[in-house]
């Protein structure tokens, strides 16, 4: 199994516009070969000591896979290709981690 956990950072007020193309988007993801788990999440404040300040403009999309080839397959999809056109001017940073259990 594969995991992504991906962070991006939004530009300053457009997580709405963002999250409703997400939104559209995962439903036909979560039916792709090999997908197990596709979600969107946010910083909610906790009262926890060890947590780092909540990110206003951050989201993270964590994902499960069957394996590497089904990750590589949809990162190549023609869906996630118009997700990237849509999303661009929403987008300011990412961060994209691809880890395995051990």
């Amino acid at each position: 199994m594969i995991h992504v956990v991906a962070t991006l950072e939004l530009q300053p007020g457009k997580r709405k516009e963002f999250l409703a193309v997400f939104h559209a988007f995962a439903a036909e993801v979560r039916k792709e070969n090999g997908c197990i788990e596709y979600g969107i999440a946010a910083d909610v404040p906790s009262g926890i000591g060890a947590q780092p300040p909540v990110r206003e403009n951050a989201v993270v999309i964590i994902e499960k896979w069957a394996d590497l080839g089904a990750l590589k397959v949809h990162l190549a999809s023609p869906g996630m290709a118009a997700y990237r056109e849509q999303t661009r001017d929403f987008v300011a940073g990412r961060d994209l981690r691809i880890l395995q259990p051990v």
